[in-house]
């Protein structure tokens, strides 16, 4: 009986003794796959480059600075001219175009003749005016004479009431002929017999650029028909359309960011001069206008050419990387950290607002002040 029992309580310990190495085995297993896997993700993340890629590949490196941030009110628009700097020229008097040899874009100086018109009437308008004249200095010199009877009791007051209005009445006709005359660019005061015409000329009223041409040779021209349009762009500015929520942001003075359409490369400078205060029912949008900061610059556009805007309504200052030195690998954001020599990492970074070229990096203090990353030529070996 003594003897099975200490059979059993040996067996038992050897039980637990293959037990106990079984699970260590186990464990001893276990820490081995692990440990395998971990030194799989570390080599996924680690990047070597030699410095013959390096040199090759323009790359860079560089370290978390500090930059600005704009805050952005995003418009589209189109560069414009003040009314006064344009206008559209059409005769005063109804004609035939006899002569016109301008071609859009040609200069234009003020008073430039643009065309001539011909039509017969103009020179009854003329000779209309010209016997108003010869009749107003008899009939003047008459109505002085019966002045001076009437107050001496010489004459009637019938005779100079008469010799009055046909005086009051002829200076009027002359005075209105004179400013037809005018109008149509006849001198009034060199108008003669002899210099009588049938053709007009029509000056320029502003100096440009002809941009529109409506007339032609031998066309019949009323006189609210448009025949030029002349476009003065020494004042060229910029007109933007903002949305009324951004209303409250904007302000007169803010800097703003000009581009043409779909031209990304070229940024032009501008400040907001004016923000109008109506609100486009139809759009539910707000005028903005803008003048160039490089008044040169208005030589490059013309009037209605569209454009892209951006004003700048707020600045911060935010620890940023190149947009260069991020890559996005299904909308997840990793840099190369430099370690040793020649080897990188591939590290998760978190990312913010983007600026002139710059990208911010909220989670900057994870890093050491002189860490560096490479800020060139990092994407395509983030994203092999």
């Amino acid at each position: 009986m003594k003897n099975t029992r200490n059979n059993l309580y040996f067996g038992s310990l050897l039980l637990l003794a293959i037990m106990t190495l079984a699970s260590c085995n186990s464990n001893e297993k276990s820490d081995g796959v692990n440990a395998t896997s971990t030194q799989t993700v570390e080599d996924a993340d680690a990047v070597t480059i030699t410095e013959n890629q390096f040199a090759s590949g323009n790359m860079e490196l560089g370290k978390i600075t500090t930059q600005p941030f704009n805050t952005l009110v995003k418009a589209n628009g189109m560069f414009a001219v003040p009314p006064e700097n344009q206008a559209d020229v059409s005769a005063y008097f109804a004609g035939y175009v006899k002569d016109i040899s301008l071609l859009p874009g040609d200069v234009v100086k003020k008073g430039q003749i643009l065309f001539t018109i011909e039509n017969p009437e103009y020179v009854q308008a003329q000779q209309d005016f010209l016997e108003a004249k010869g009749r107003l200095n008899y009939l003047k010199s008459d109505y002085e004479r019966q002045k001076e009877l009437m107050a001496d009791n010489v004459t009637s007051k019938k005779n100079f009431l008469k010799a009055e209005s046909e005086y009051t009445v002829t200076l009027a006709q002359y005075q209105s002929l004179k400013k037809k005359l005018t109008l149509m660019n006849i001198n009034p005061n060199t108008l003669t017999g002899d210099n009588i015409r049938s053709v007009i000329s029509v000056p320029s009223p502003l100096s440009g650029y002809a941009t529109t041409i409506n007339a032609t040779k031998g066309m019949y021209l009323n006189p609210s028909d448009v025949a030029v349009t002349v476009t003065n762009t020494d004042d060229l500015h910029i007109e933007l359309k903002i949305f009324e929520k951004d209303l409250p942001k904007v302000k007169e003075g803010q800097p703003i960011n000009v581009r043409l359409q779909n031209e990304v490369a070229n940024v032009y400078q501008g400040k907001v001069h004016l923000v109008n205060r109506a609100i486009n029912l139809q759009e539910r949008t707000v005028d903005i206008h803008g003048d160039l900061v490089n008044k040169s610059d208005a030589k490059l556009f013309a009037p209605g050419m569209y454009i892209e805007g951006e004003i700048l309504t707020t600045t911060q200052k935010y620890p940023a990387l190149p947009v260069e030195a991020v890559a996005n690998i299904d909308n997840d954001y990793f840099v190369l950290v430099k370690e040793k020599g020649t080897n990188f990492k591939r590290v998760l970074v978190k990312i913010g607002a983007t600026n002139n070229g710059y990208i911010q990096i909220v989670n900057a203090n994870d890093f050491k002040p002189d860490t560096e990353f490479l800020t060139k030529g990092a994407f395509n070996l983030i994203t092999e």
